[in-house]
């Protein structure tokens, strides 16, 4: 029965639409999960009535009502958070390869504050994150092709200065990360996981930092 009332509401929401190429938009999609919960719960009722003799009456729909309709949100709320982390990451795949093509032949230099440290210079596509440990910060990049970690005698605001390009992104308070070279990004308005290319380690991006993220690659 729950095939069957979907498909009779699939039927009846996108036939018309489809026939006559009418753009299906967000609000049409809401609409027509609604009337799956109704037409649910009116069917269970229906059903519950029939084959073991129960009253047919507001109560009994109201039971089936209220348990479709939970139902109906959790599935909703899943299919969101899925729907938009697979945006997330599409969107993310096409300003990385245009971001990581202009900057090809960009060499960046990270200033060591300790007076026998040693500045490390690099590709700017071969940086993946920097981390801030007490008074040092862990730079993790790519050297060959392996990943390599160099600590430096400075500070994530020192560095974040000598790194003006808008995909050197503050993601937390202790991280700075190329956006160039994420591979996911999974999570909701409460804070993001990021994995970058050939890397283990997840980078966190704090509630604070979301709205950033959303504005870069949106």
């Amino acid at each position: 029965m729950t095939i069957f009332v979907q498909w009779l509401c699939a039927f009846l929401f996108f036939k018309r639409p489809l026939r006559k190429n009418v753009p299906i938009t967000n609000g049409y999609i809401i609409l027509y999960s609604i009337a799956i919960e109704l037409a649910m719960a009116i069917s269970m009722t229906l059903y519950a009535a029939f084959f073991f003799q129960m009253p047919l009456t507001w109560r009994l729909f109201s039971i089936f009502f209220y348990w479709t309709f939970l139902v109906w949100v959790i599935v909703t709320a899943i299919f969101t958070l899925v729907n938009y982390n697979r945006m997330l990451n599409s969107r993310l795949e096409e300003m990385i390869k245009k971001t990581t093509d202009e900057q090809e032949d960009i060499l960046i230099t990270l200033h060591d504050q300790n007076l026998r440290g040693t500045d490390l210079t690099l590709p700017i596509n071969n940086l993946l994150y920097i981390e801030a440990r007490k008074n040092n910060v862990c730079v993790c990049y790519l050297k060959e092709g392996k990943i390599q970690k160099t600590e430096l005698r400075s500070t994530l605001t020192a560095l974040k200065d000598d790194l003006p390009y808008d995909n050197i992104f503050q993601c937390h308070r202790s991280f700075l990360v190329n956006i160039n070279n994420i591979s996911s990004a999974k999570g909701n308005s409460n804070g993001y996981q990021l994995r970058l290319s050939g890397c283990d380690d997840f980078i966190p991006v704090s509630r604070t930092f979301v709205p950033g993220l959303r504005h870069f690659v949106g």
